[in-house]
C-alpha cells in the first residue's frame, strides 16, 4: 500500500506540475505542485528531491550551522595550521627530530669511549669540560664568527653539518679502527708510574692525552649540540618563525624531539643485541660503525630538508615574509669580550644567563658522580652502551608525560611556576642520590631486603635521578628559556642569545667541572668528595632559584608592556 500511495502522490505530482505550467508560469508551478505533496511525503517519511544546486546549498547551510555549535570537524579544522604555516613547520619539525636523534646516539657514545677506555674512568669528564670542551667551544664561536661574516647563512649551516657527518664517519671507519697506534699509550703509562702519590689527581687529565681521540670525539659530540642543536637550528628557527606560530609550534617540536630520544635509544639498543651474537674480535668496533652510520643519514636527511626549506619555504611570501628573509641574511656576531661586556651590562641577559650556568654546573655535578657508579657496574663498554640506550628511552617516554603536564603548568600557573620546576627537581632527586651513597652502610639491610646491592641501587636512583632532571629540562626549562626572549627588541634577542650562548653554556658545563677538579685534587678521589659537591650542588640550586624568581619579575614586567603596546 504504502508503494501504490507513492505513485499516486508522484502522479498527481506531475499532473498539477504540467497544469500549473500552463496557468501560471514555472515559478508559481513548482510552489503549487510542491505545496500539497510536501505534507503528505512527510507523513509517510519520504523528502522530496531536490535540485542539485539547491541540494548543495543546504549543505553548506547545514555544514555552516555545525560549524557555528562547535561540532567535531569544525574543532579539528579550526586546530589545523594554515597551509603557509604547515609547510614551514613540518620540515622544521622533522629537522629538529633528526638532528636530535643524531644527538642522542652521540651523547650515549662518547660516553661509552671516554668512561670505558683503557686507563680511564669517569673522573676523566671533569677535565675534559674544562681543558678541551671549553676551549673548543670558544675556538668555534671565533670561527664561526668569521665564517659569518665571508659566508650566507645557507653555506654555513650547510658546511658545519657536511663537517659533522664527514667527522663522526671517518672515526669509526678509520680513526678507531687504528686508535692504538694513535694513541700514546705506552709514553703516559711511563709518567704516570713515575708519578708521586701526592700527583696521584694527576693520572685524570693524562688520560686525555692517552685516548686524545676519544677526546676529541667527546668535544665534537658535544659542539653537535651546542652548535649544531642551539646555534644553527634555533637560530634558523628563530628568523623564519613569528612570535605567535612559536608560542603554538615550539611545543610540539618538543615532543617531537623526546620521540627522537625514544626512537635513538631503541636504534642504540638494537645494536648492542647485534654485540652479543656477533664473532668478530672487536664486536665494539663494528656497533660503532652502525652508530655513527645513523648519526650521518640522519645528518644527510637534516641537510635535505634544509635545502628544501631554502628552495619552497623561504622564497615564498606567504611563509616567510620578504623582511624576515633580508634579516635572516644580516649577520649578527659578538666576540668574547663584547658577550661578557653584553651580559655585565642587561639584568635580564644576566639573570638568564645564570640559569643556564646553574643547570650545567648542576646536572654535571650529578652526573659524573653517577657515572662513576655506572661503570663500576657495566665495565664492558656493550653493556654501558645498552644501558645508556635504556636511558635515552626513558628519558624521552618520561619527557613526553612531562611535556603534557608542562603544558597545565604554563596555563594554569604561569612562566615563574615552570622555571622553578627544573631547580626544584633536581634538588629532591639529587639530595636522594646522595643520601644513598653518603649513608648506604647504614641501609644495607633495607638494600639486601630488597634483593640488590648498593652498587645497583645507586645506579638505578641515579638514573631515575637523571631522567626525572633531563625531562624537567627539556619539557619547562627550554621552553622558558626560549620564551623568556619573546618580549625582548630585534637586537636585545640577537645579542642576548649570542652572549648566552657564548659564555652561558661553556660556563655552565666547565663550572661543575672545575669544582669537582679541585675537590679531587684536595681529597684524592671522586668518591671522598661526594659530601662536598652534594653541599656545592645545593648552593648552586638556591642561587638558581633567586635569578629564576628575579628574571619572572622581569618577564612579567615585559609581557605586561608588550601587551600595553598592542
Amino acid at each position: 500500500r504504502l508503494r501504490a500511495h507513492a505513485y499516486d502522490c508522484t502522479y498527481m505530482r506531475v499532473l498539477r506540475l504540467t497544469a500549473a505550467l500552463c496557468l501560471a508560469g514555472h515559478a508559481h508551478a513548482l510552489a503549487l505542485a510542491r505545496a500539497p505533496v510536501a505534507p503528505l511525503a512527510a507523513a509517510y517519511g519520504m523528502r522530496p528531491r531536490l535540485a542539485p544546486a539547491r541540494s548543495a546549498q543546504l549543505s553548506m547551510q547545514a555544514a555552516a550551522a555545525g560549524d557555528g555549535k562547535g561540532g567535531p570537524l569544525a574543532k579539528l579544522r579550526a586546530k589545523l595550521p594554515p597551509p603557509a604555516e604547515l609547510k614551514k613547520v613540518t620540515p622544521l619539525g622533522a629537522m629538529f627530530f633528526f638532528i636530535l636523534f643524531a644527538y642522542t646516539i652521540l651523547r650515549d657514545t662518547k660516553d661509552v669511549l671516554v668512561v670505558t677506555a683503557p686507563g680511564s674512568g669517569a673522573e676523566i669528564i671533569p677535565f675534559l669540560k674544562t681543558y678541551v670542551n671549553l676551549p673548543g667551544a670558544i675556538g668555534f664561536t671565533v670561527f664561526y664568527s668569521w665564517l659569518s661574516n665571508k659566508f650566507s647563512q645557507q653555506q654555513v649551516f650547510t658546511g658545519l653539518v657536511s663537517t659533522f657527518i664527514a667527522f663522526f664517519t671517518l672515526f669509526a671507519f678509520v680513526i678507531y679502527p687504528n686508535a692504538a697506534a694513535l694513541h700514546p699509550t705506552a709514553a703516559v703509562d711511563g709518567i704516570v708510574a713515575a708519578l708521586p702519590a701526592a700527583l696521584a689527581g694527576l693520572s685524570a687529565p693524562l688520560a686525555i692525552i692517552r685516548n686524545w681521540t676519544y677526546a676529541v670525539f667527546y668535544t665534537m659530540a658535544e659542539l653537535w649540540g651546542s652548535v649544531v642543536v642551539s646555534l644553527l637550528f634555533w637560530g634558523f628557527a628563530n628568523q623564519v618563525t613569528k612570535v605567535e606560530e612559536a608560542k603554538r609550534y615550539y611545543p610540539l617540536f618538543g615532543l617531537g624531539a623526546n620521540v627522537a630520544l625514544i626512537f635513538s635509544g631503541l636504534y642504540v639498543r638494537f645494536v648492542s643485541g647485534l654485540r652479543r651474537t656477533s664473532t668478530a674480535a672487536d664486536p665494539w668496533a663494528g656497533s660503532l660503525k652502525l652508530l655513527m652510520g645513523g648519526v650521518s643519514a640522519a645528518g644527510l636527511v637534516v641537510l635535505a630538508l634544509f635545502q628544501y626549506m631554502q628552495k619552497k619555504v623561504m622564497t615564498d611570501p606567504e611563509c616567510v615574509p620578504p623582511s624576515a628573509v633580508k634579516q635572516s641574511k644580516t649577520k649578527t656576531s659578538m666576540g668574547i669580550k663584547e658577550s661578557a661586556a653584553y651580559l655585565a651590562s642587561s639584568p635580564y641577559i644576566r639573570d638568564l644567563a645564570t640559569l643556564v650556568i646553574c643547570y650545567g654546573m648542576s646536572i654535571n655535578i650529578v652526573e659524573v658522580s653517577w657515572k662513576a657508579k655506572l661503570k663500576a657496574a657495566f665495565p664492558n663498554p656493550n653493556d654501558y652502551s645498552e644501558f645508556m640506550g635504556a636511558f635515552s628511552s626513558c628519558t624521552g617516554a618520561v619527557t613526553l608525560f612531562m611535556m603534557l603536564a608542562g603544558q597545565r603548568i604554563f596555563k594554569n600557573f604561569g612562566w615563574g611556576a615552570a622555571a622553578l620546576v627544573t631547580p626544584t627537581m633536581l634538588f629532591i632527586t639529587g639530595a636522594i642520590f646522595f643520601s644513598l651513597i653518603l649513608f648506604g652502610g647504614s641501609l644495607s639491610p633495607l638494600v639486601a631486603a630488597l634483593g640488590t646491592t648498593p652498587l645497583m641501587l645507586a645506579v638505578v636512583v641515579g638514573a631515575a635521578q637523571n631522567i626525572l632532571s633531563k625531562s624537567s629540562k627539556y619539557s619547562l626549562f627550554d621552553p622558558c628559556k626560549e620564551m623568556a626572549y619573546i618580549p625582548l627588541d630585534a637586537e636585545a634577542k640577537t645579542k642576548g642569545k649570542a652572549a648566552v650562548d657564548v659564555i652561558g653554556n661553556p660556563l655552565g658545563k666547565s663550572g661543575g667541572s672545575l669544582l669537582q677538579q679541585a675537590m679531587i685534587f684536595s681529597v684524592g678521589s671522586l668518591a671522598a668528595s661526594t659530601p662536598y659537591l652534594a653541599g656545592c650542588l645545593f648552593v648552586i640550586i638556591a642561587v638558581w632559584l633567586r635569578a629564576a624568581r628575579s628574571l619572572n619579575t622581569q618577564f612579567t614586567a615585559a609581557m605586561a608592556e608588550e601587551g600595553a603596546e598592542a
